[in-house]
């Protein structure tokens, strides 16, 4: 499962990617190759801190970026080799909010001192940020936000409270969009907004999850915060087509095969590894069959998307939500085949985090139900599967 199909990569990136193993065999701390190993989305902040500076250090960071702007001016095909041997060596995924999505944001929609400002404290791993889109019943339904800035003179009031905001207990700015103005349509009268989460009233209110693998995800409040208008991306009331572009990147990340090539390899070594009956897992043909179907249906996604890429995958619109939709469809089979075939081996270590790995509970397998838990968001987060389904239909298909 491991390899892409050699024929696909020219000389230059065939040596990138020897680079890249060579570089990640030396660099990658154990202690957070170990995080990458339990399917952990949840990083603390001087871990990914460190990891993005080490990145850095090798000319790795923020991969997505062009020269011009810091970053390693790869190609398409490096950068999708470059995220296949991150995932499959455990690696960290990007500092996501900042590296991902608002610096590409602000290399397309930000002016120039926007860009001078925001982009090099980026790129250095020197400044978080968190992501303030989706509020309380406007989730899926995002262009339904009613978190209020009320322009001021040369600043916005901000009142109101975002929902599910991840990484808001550790991110120094946020970027959001508010609603500025009412109109017919409730995609207009929304701008986007850059602040810093220690402005006055601003508060933050961790929620814990089902899983109980940590605070990940917050509530924030606004209460009469104040933001300068220099901070407000592209002219007021055009948040929501610059918000577009994002999600459509976010929908094609989303799918995240290489991290799913990496659980199913996982998944595998466990079921060659653990006794059952005198026997191993694999040998039960049911289970056989079904690591088999998640294989297939995985490299079936991996298709789709090496495809899209070639098709140049910065220009990707509505297509995206094909990849967001299956992908993590796929994700979540692969995560529940775990629970189920891994999940009695480790319900006895299920609130002990510190207990260690032994036979019957090994790396592989010792966290598969929290994973389960944890990744069923990935089909609700960046737009529901049934949001995609309606894209398509209607962008796609023209139904």
């Amino acid at each position: 499962m491991k390899d892409l199909d050699i024929s696909l990569l020219d000389e230059s990136t065939l040596a990138f990617r020897t680079r890249v193993r060579a570089f990640l065999r030396q660099a990658l701390p154990p202690e957070i190759r170990a995080a990458g190993e339990t399917e952990r989305m949840d990083l603390d902040k001087e871990d990914q801190r460190r990891w993005h500076k080490i990145l850095r250090a090798e000319g790795l960071a923020c991969a997505g970026w062009p020269a011009s702007h810091g970053g390693p001016g790869l190609t398409d095909a490096e950068r999708y080799v470059l995220e296949r041997e991150l995932a499959l060596a455990a690696a960290p995924r990007p500092m996501l909010y900042g590296v991902t999505m608002l610096g590409p944001l602000l290399i397309a929609h930000g002016s120039h001192e926007q860009q001078a400002c925001y982009l090099p404290p980026i790129l250095e791993g020197d400044v978080f940020w968190c992501q303030g889109f989706s509020e309380t019943n406007a989730g899926s339904d995002l262009a339904s936000l009613q978190c209020s800035a009320r322009a001021d003179g040369d600043t916005y009031i901000i009142n109101g409270h975002k929902m599910w905001t991840s990484e808001g207990h550790i991110a120094d700015w946020m970027f959001g969009l508010f609603r500025t103005a009412t109109a017919d349509r409730k995609q207009e009268g929304i701008t986007l907004l850059l602040l810093d989460m220690k402005s006055p009233g601003v508060s933050v209110r961790p929620i814990q999850t089902f899983d109980g693998t940590g605070i990940e995800i917050n509530q924030v409040f606004f209460d009469g915060v104040r933001v300068p208008s220099s901070q407000r991306i592209g002219s007021e009331g055009a948040g929501w087509a610059i918000a577009k572009d994002l999600l459509a990147a976010e929908r094609f990340g989303n799918a995240e095969v290489s991290r799913s090539l990496a659980s199913l390899d996982r998944l595998r070594r466990f079921c060659n590894r653990s006794p059952r009956n005198g026997g191993r897992l694999i040998d039960d043909p049911h289970v056989a069959r079904r690591l088999a179907e998640l294989q297939v249906a995985l490299r079936s996604v991996e298709r789709t998307e090496l495809r899209f890429l070639m098709q140049g995958g910065d220009a990707l619109g509505a297509e995206a939500a094909l990849l967001k939709l299956r992908g993590t469809e796929v994700q979540n089979e692969i995560l529940t085949a775990a629970a189920d075939l891994v999940g009695p081996a480790i319900a006895y270590h299920i609130d002990d985090l510190a207990a260690p790995a032994g036979p019957v509970a090994p790396p592989e397998g010792r966290y598969a139900l929290r994973s389960h838990f944890n990744y069923r968001k990935t089909m609700i987060y960046g737009g529901t599967n049934e949001v995609q389904r309606n894209i398509l239909v209607k962008a796609v298909l023209q139904l």
